[in-house]
């Protein structure tokens, strides 16, 4: 089966988002636990990060 690249792929899991953006797993679960957080897809327990509105978010963010 062929894998397919971080940067290709709409939605990440933690580690993907952390090896992606630079940002720790610790980090990212914490910004991704918070009610108004627009970039988290849950998927019953399982959390995956939007690649593209975490890319938006980054470009707006001035630290985190």
């Amino acid at each position: 089966m062929k894998e397919v690249p971080i940067w290709e792929k709409s939605n990440l899991t933690l580690e993907e988002a952390a090896a992606y953006s630079g940002i720790g797993i610790n980090k990212l679960r914490k910004l991704t636990d918070r009610e108004d957080c627009d970039f988290v897809l849950w998927i019953g327990t399982k959390r995956l990060v939007k690649r593209k509105k975490l890319d938006e978010y980054i470009e707006k963010i001035y630290s985190i």
